[in-house]
């Protein structure tokens, strides 16, 4: 059986990590887990459990341009309702551009308009083929009966020559 030590940390020291964490510092996970001795399954814990709570923490030590998509979807709730000051502010203390927040909101703003056009543009598509479907087993249908008429043509010609033999030779 394994003797496992549960280390408990204050929230003073956990909020101190999350904030190396954040903006503007993005501190990876790796570094700070061999400096501290903190395993970085808790610092993943810890930053999962404050991006639920809504905080962007991206923790991978890159830039703002290449952080996933939560983290930047977090940022514009977080900024959605700042006036410029707070904005400002704000942009000054994560190390972020107002222009890089305006754009992702933009991005989250018009998200769903293409959603929309596309499924229009796929219902509209789905309703041409549907048409033509139904316009090709239609002509099918047709050639099947011409094709069951000429067969029993065939047949009727041939057994009327087997009775009265073959007309054509007189």
């Amino acid at each position: 059986m394994k003797n496992e030590i549960t280390i408990r940390y204050t929230q003073e020291m956990k909020d101190a990590v999350l904030v190396r964490m954040m903006p503007p510092n993005n501190e990876s996970v790796k570094s700070i887990s061999e400096e501290l001795g903190i395993s970085a399954q808790s610092l993943y814990k810890w930053r999962n459990k404050a991006r639920i709570g809504g905080n962007a923490t991206p923790g991978n030590g890159q830039t703002s341009d290449r952080w996933s998509s939560e983290d930047k979807f977090l940022v514009v709730l977080e900024t959605y309702a700042m006036n410029q000051a707070e904005l400002a502010e704000y942009c000054r203390k994560k190390g972020l551009y107002k222009e890089q927040i305006d754009a992702w909101r933009s991005v989250w703003l018009s998200a769903n308009t293409g959603e929309i056009n596309q499924t229009k543009r796929l219902s509209q598509e789905l309703k041409e083929e549907k048409k033509r479907t139904s316009e090709i087993e239609k002509d099918l249908r047709k050639k099947e009966k011409a094709l069951a008429e000429a067969a029993a043509l065939l047949l009727l010609r041939k057994k009327a020559g087997a009775i009265w033999g073959d007309l054509e030779d007189e």
